[in-house]
């Protein structure tokens, strides 16, 4: 059997639908788990700026809701869609909420922190926003922190979308 690879995936759409990540082969990924009453919900702003300048470029933003730090994302998705469509009028595509640590972690963030360890080798997601850049061949190139904004993000997706 071969190895796994991102777009083995198969996700919910915010929407109930589901996509396939194989969809998104050739383009550049940076997947981000997301919640709506964290001190780093500004950065939707930042993302949906990233999405703007660099989708036609071949970036896809890809925003998963995520209750498990501090309870904040309390909502289901349709307020958690509302919130960032008024707030930070995003465009990029949002999924369903999920865990991305513990036994019920999505499969997606499984293999994300298994192939992308964090900070002293940790494999857990820290906190709300922690990004990772995925290349055009389905490689995780880099994990960021939570506190790292995504305008300061530009030089390593640029690179990446080359």
């Amino acid at each position: 059997m071969s190895e796994q690879t991102i777009y083995d995936f198969e996700v919910k759409t915010i929407d109930g639908g589901l996509k396939k990540l194989a969809e998104y082969k050739g383009q550049v990924m940076l997947i981000v788990n997301t919640a709506s009453k964290c001190g780093f919900t500004p950065q939707y702003k930042g993302l949906e700026d990233l999405h703007r300048m660099y989708s036609v470029k071949g970036l896809k933003i890809l925003g998963f809701p995520c209750n498990q730090f501090g309870k904040q994302e309390p909502g289901d998705e349709n307020e958690i869609k509302n919130f960032c469509s008024l707030n930070y009028e995003v465009t990029f595509p949002m999924f369903a909420k999920i865990d991305v640590n513990g036994d019920n972690a999505h499969p997606v963030f499984k293999y994300l922190q298994k192939n992308c360890k964090g900070i002293f080798g940790t494999e857990f997601i820290k906190w709300n926003f922690t990004k990772f850049l995925v290349g055009k061949n389905g490689d995780i190139i880099k994990r960021f922190a939570p506190s790292d904004k995504p305008e300061d993000m530009i030089r390593d997706i640029e690179e990446v979308l080359k």
